[in-house]
């Protein structure tokens, strides 16, 4: 497996949770406004130690409520990622954070039980955040919503995040996605954040989109009017002017 390493203890990778979080290296995905891209493309990636994760991991899991796997999209090595998963279970409660948009390896994961929790982005419109050409985000989108479909059917907790982005409109894409889940979830908005805080892919599509204000409101409004429990992912501050949104 492809890493960029790991972190024994996080309380920032899952809403509430502490978390050891490890990142796999590649993606499917080129999302404009990702600070993770040089692990999505596979820069500074290395051979995972295994044994000397397992070994950290059980040394800590009296700290943490999951061990969390994220990337660049953890999916693209789902092979490697079940074996682990199989030497992890039962040891520690496992979290994946994935795109859902590979849907063939999610549903092996989750018919061998070896899922605990599910993080995943609705990412709309799909054509502007996923990055790609529209016809190719077209058919990541059914897929994506296929995910969701499946995450229902097997019954895993799912954290659902919205990177807000200022000056699109989201929400048709959000309400559908929502409308899909039976599963226990929660909402956490990440409104989208570039420099000085992140190093997005594309620094040009952050100027325009990056930093939103009016849509998080929006966004958080009409998600509690649906009676979801809605969460704020982050302090931040928007640079035109001295607003703060709080937790």
């Amino acid at each position: 497996m492809l890493t960029s390493g790991w972190k024994a203890v996080s309380m920032v990778d899952v809403h509430g949770k502490v978390t050891f979080t490890l990142w796999l290296c590649g993606c499917n995905l080129r999302c404009p406004f990702c600070h993770n891209w040089r692990i999505a493309e596979g820069k500074g990636c290395f051979p995972l130690d295994r044994e000397l994760l397992l070994e950290e991991l059980i040394s800590n899991s009296f700290l943490v409520d999951y061990f969390h796997v994220t990337g660049g999209e953890p999916l693209m090595q789902w092979r490697e990622l079940g074996e682990l998963f199989h030497e992890v279970h039962g040891s520690v409660p496992i979290s994946l954070n994935s795109n859902l948009t590979l849907v063939g390896p999610l549903e092996r994961l989750l018919k061998g039980d070896l899922i605990d929790h599910i993080a995943t982005d609705v990412k709309a419109p799909p054509w502007e955040l996923y990055g790609l050409p529209r016809n190719s985000s077209d058919k990541l989108w059914s897929l994506f919503l296929r995910g969701l479909d499946l995450v229902s059917e097997y019954s895993v907790p799912l954290e659902l995040r919205i990177p807000v982005a200022k000056g699109l409109e989201q929400w048709p894409w959000i309400e559908e996605a929502v409308s899909r889940i039976t599963t226990d979830f929660y909402v956490v908005l990440n409104p989208l954040v570039g420099k000085p805080l992140t190093s997005p892919r594309d620094e040009m599509w952050c100027q325009q989109h990056c930093w939103p204000e009016r849509e998080v409101k929006l966004l958080k409004k009409r998600l509690e009017f649906l009676g979801l429990r809605v969460y704020l992912n982050q302090t931040f501050e928007i640079q035109a002017g001295d607003t703060r949104l709080r937790n």
